[in-house]
């Protein structure tokens, strides 16, 4: 009797060598003399099959991401804290991903997102030395891996964009071994690196931009402790431009004589969704029978966020900020995002929502949650701090889901349930404005024409003498804000699907084969 759909493909050899061919396992031998398969073990540790046709990024940067141990700083099932395909979503809407891949430019956002060391590299943006060069650093070792950007046709498979990462190399044969994430279609097999490197440097005819490579490692701390810079909503690309093209032309073009008279200017110019550009991470977590003790864990992670927001809140241009805005006409509608007060469990309904909705397995369904209450409450046990915590009853048709928001506050003030009972400082517009000002590159402000204010500028905006947890949060957002630059000159790229081919075959549409961290 006939069967639907397919099994598998036959993997062409010549030019490919299965993995577990004869021939495979003696390269695979020989390399591992050669050193150039350190890499290996970690990744088949943590090798994966994509779980849709056009899942083959994601698939490929959660397996690189758990071999990394780059801890996600999110739940993914029962208590585990785990790097899988549905949470990779800062940059893209999954259902978006499912149905037309995932683009270069995307993936290298998803990768930095998540809190890795990342650099990426298309065909004509290096060459084949460089890229045998960076091949066989990151087969070497255990702390660098390589995800290709390649064209299956150069290697006569069927289908065309096609991630994945690189497993080891043969130095005597200059081959590369792909652990191919489509597992359902090919096996892992070695190809010859210059036949990579053509696949690779094969054009895109979406976009006329070339494939290319990206180089994944750790960082030295994780990244993004309070704040991040989202690309997910498509206006982010207006309000890059705006941070890195338009504010030094801003500068350079008015003759200012006073700090309150830049910001003015630079504030009342913000694109009135900026709101959705920087983020503040908060804790969201199913409570557990009416619990809201703290584990040690949830303790440290807070206690260092809220010392990244007491550290924003004493510098002299927060200060700076603070006047600014408190003098702001609230009605100025680019203003609006920034100086409105927003209510703690207004802000937490939104959050504890997303967390449930994730929570539930369901961060893309139409389904529809509300939040059915909110309770601040603030806790104090034994000689700890008090900490500021939200409670939340979110409602998905029948079912309750019993959440809470843990917010990082400098300051606490009265304890209740009511909106107004809470009086903690808790991130908000002020020290988000503070610390996208510390991040923007220090040119920005070379076109300030009055020496004192020059000279004041740069002594509120210098990042040389900032606390050391908080330098570290600025300069990570300030690669973040380069790495969008790069996407946004190349913004064309960042249209272009990768990872549909395993949806099309020879040219038919094959039917479909917490305690978590949230972003307000």
């Amino acid at each position: 009797m006939a069967m639907a759909g397919l099994y598998r493909r036959m993997l062409p050899s010549p030019p490919a060598i299965d993995f577990a061919s004869s021939e495979g396992k003696q390269l695979f031998l020989e390399a591992i003399q050669g050193g150039t398969m350190e890499g290996f073990y970690r990744l088949i540790s943590y090798f994966q099959t994509q779980s849709e046709p056009a899942y083959c990024g994601l698939a490929s940067l959660s397996m690189v991401l758990n071999a990394l141990a780059i801890d996600p700083g999110r739940k993914w099932k029962g208590p585990w804290r785990w790097f899988d395909e549905s949470m990779l979503d800062c940059c893209e809407p999954l259902e978006k991903v499912k149905e037309k891949g995932i683009s270069f430019g995307k993936l290298v956002c998803l990768a930095y997102c998540a809190g890795a060391k990342v650099e990426a590299f298309r065909t004509n943006q290096s060459t084949i030395d460089d890229f045998r060069k960076y091949i066989i650093r990151c087969s070497a070792s255990e702390d660098c891996h390589v995800i290709s950007s390649y064209h299956r046709g150069a290697f006569k498979q069927t289908g065309t964009g096609h991630f994945s990462p690189i497993g080891g190399y043969h130095a005597g044969r200059d081959m590369a071994l792909i652990l191919d994430v489509a597992r359902f279609k090919y096996p892992p097999h070695w190809v010859p690196l210059t036949l990579l490197w053509e696949a690779m440097d094969r054009v895109d005819d979406a976009t006329g931009q070339r494939r290319g490579f990206v180089l994944v490692s750790r960082p030295h701390r994780e990244p993004g402790l309070l704040y991040t810079l989202s690309c997910k909503h498509e206006n982010w690309v207006g309000i890059a431009k705006y941070l890195v093209d338009e504010v030094p032309k801003i500068v350079k073009s008015k003759d200012f004589k006073d700090f309150e008279e830049v910001l003015t200017v630079l504030f009342t110019s913000l694109p009135s969704n900026f709101g959705e550009f920087v983020k503040w991470v908060a804790e969201v977590r199913r409570r557990e029978d009416g619990d809201h003790s703290l584990s040690q864990e949830e303790k440290e992670r807070l206690a260092l966020k809220e010392e990244v927001l007491r550290q924003v809140q004493e510098t002299m241009l927060f200060k700076h900020v603070v006047t600014f805005l408190s003098s702001v006409n609230s009605c100025c509608r680019s203003m609006s995002v920034l100086v409105h007060k927003n209510e703690l469990p207004d802000i937490a309904e939104k959050v504890c929502c997303q967390g449930a909705r994730i929570l539930a397995g369901k961060f893309d369904s139409s389904e529809r949650f509300y939040c059915r209450e909110t309770c601040v409450k603030c806790l104090k046990a034994n000689s700890d701090k008090p900490v500021t915590l939200v409670s939340g009853t979110v409602v998905n048709g029948s079912i309750e889901q019993e959440v809470d928001v843990l917010v990082p506050s400098s300051q606490i003030g009265g304890c209740g349930c009511g909106p107004s009972n809470c009086i903690g400082i808790y991130p908000a517009g002020n020290d988000i404005l503070t610390v996208l000002i510390l991040a923007l590159p220090k040119e920005t402000w070379s076109g300030i024409r009055d020496e004192k204010l020059s000279r004041q500028i740069l002594g509120l905006v210098t990042t040389e003498n900032l606390p050391t947890l908080l330098q570290e949060e600025v300069l990570h957002l300030r690669r973040q804000l380069h790495i969008l630059r790069r996407c946004q000159e190349n913004k064309k790229q960042m249209l272009s699907p990768q990872g549909s081919n395993d949806l099309v075959n020879d040219g038919k549409l094959l039917s479909g084969d917490q305690n978590l961290t949230m972003k307000r």
